[in-house]
């Protein structure tokens, strides 16, 4: 069972990478730091270091800020097309490293995760947002983006298998809600 929640775990925290790269590494540095709730192994558990905590601190804050200036936040979202997947691989081997999971199998694993989620916000949903709302849309939208970060971090963490569920009642509100809109998109048939 450990197995299986460190798992559900490092996917949660690698698919909040995917939305803010420091959020997830801050959350399990601080909590591997100031509580019993999460252990790293070394060499993962570096992100503990009160200097690297610092500097994830300050990393969030800028792109926290960063992601919300128009024009900056697409400068940001190119920049970190290398960096939330690389943090994704990171979070998903650390969370994972007492486990006896490979370590190649996590890499590839939280690269995959985190890569897949920042290239459909960074190709799908902010294009989207853009071009309906003229990009005022787009702060509202990262804000909401790094509190389901932060969130989703925390309870990958507390509750692993509480974030799997609602992820996965998420994806199925999402395929109604698609296979609504494709409904409503058919005309309807002709009576001649």
């Amino acid at each position: 069972m450990e197995l299986l929640t460190g798992i559900f775990s490092a996917f949660g925290l690698s698919a909040s990478a995917g939305l803010n790269a420091y959020i997830p590494l801050l959350v399990v540095g601080l909590m591997n730091r100031f509580t019993d709730l999460l252990e790293l192994s070394g060499p993962y558990d570096i992100v503990s270091n009160p200097a690297v905590l610092a500097v994830l601190g300050v990393l969030t804050a800028i792109e926290v800020v960063a992601d919300k200036v128009p024009a900056i936040n697409h400068v940001n979202d190119a920049i970190q097309t290398f960096v939330r997947p690389t943090a994704g691989a990171l979070v998903f081997v650390a969370s994972t490293s007492a486990a006896e999971l490979n370590p190649a199998v996590a890499v590839i694993a939280g690269l995959l995760v985190s890569g897949g989620v920042h290239a459909t916000k960074s190709t799908v949903v902010r294009p989207a947002v853009t071009a309906t709302t003229a990009g005022i849309g787009n702060t509202p939208v990262s804000a909401a983006e790094d509190v389901l970060a932060t969130f989703a971090s925390i309870l990958a963490v507390l509750a692993p298998i509480l974030l799997a569920i609602l992820l996965l009642l998420f994806i199925y509100l999402v395929w109604r809600w698609i296979r609504r809109l494709r409904h409503k998109d058919r005309p309807e048939p002709s009576v001649a």
